[in-house]
């Protein structure tokens, strides 16, 4: 039995989703998407440090700060490809009564 499709942290060559349909999450493809993902948030943290010293730096140029913005918003779009590929993965138990 097929679990639900998995969104992967790539796309095609015209920017459509990809996704994985497999019983394995061990799966050679499922663990190149893990170490995609990993990739993917170890690079949103650098980004983020170098946009916050560019953003901290009041002689920073337009040039500069441009460049920080645009690798801050590719950073955030692959960080929420990440998140909704992974919450579509939580599995959802039945309630117990305590809210949670």
């Amino acid at each position: 039995m097929t679990g639900p499709l998995r969104l992967l942290p790539w796309t095609t060559p015209e920017g459509k989703p990809c996704y994985l349909s497999t019983d394995s999450e061990e799966s050679r493809l499922s663990r190149l998407a893990d170490d995609l993902e990993a990739a993917q948030l170890d690079s949103g943290e650098q980004v983020l440090t170098g946009a916050r010293a560019v953003l901290a730096d009041p002689e920073a140029g337009e040039r500069a700060v441009r460049f920080a913005l645009t690798r801050a918003v590719e950073c955030l779009a692959d960080v929420l490809r990440v998140a909704v590929s992974r919450g579509a993965r939580i599995e959802v138990g039945e309630d117990d009564g305590d809210g949670w």
